[in-house]
């Protein structure tokens, strides 16, 4: 089971789920500006991608340019701010087993 963290509204996110769609896998789509990940679901999500939260934070988002840019946060404050703002959350991450990745291009989801 492949699970996918996706913006419809992204091309790369699109374009990543087509890919996976094309592969036959069986995928669970999560849009999860809608359904936004907890706090303990995150820290499994970074853990998964080997990341601290602030790598997979959308740095040119204006919610990230207005208010947090400038600010020195925890990992745990920045796990809240995710949370409350799941905009910030880079796109799309797809699951595999024990592996996780944000699949920007086909090369990266084609490694799991």
């Amino acid at each position: 089971m492949i699970t996918i963290y996706h913006n419809p509204r992204c091309q790369k996110s699109r374009t990543a789920l087509a890919h996976l769609e094309a592969k036959s896998e069986k995928i669970k789509v999560v849009e999860y500006l809608k359904n936004t990940p907890s706090e303990k679901e995150l820290k499994e999500l970074l853990s998964l991608l080997k990341l601290k939260p602030i790598d997979i934070v959308r740095k040119k988002e204006s919610i990230y340019i207005e208010k947090y840019k400038n600010g020195n946060y925890t990992d745990s404050e920045w796990i809240k701010i995710l949370v409350e703002n799941p905009v910030l959350i880079e796109r799309p991450i797809v699951v595999k087993d024990n592996s996780a990745c944000i699949a920007r291009d086909e090369t990266t989801v084609n490694k799991l």
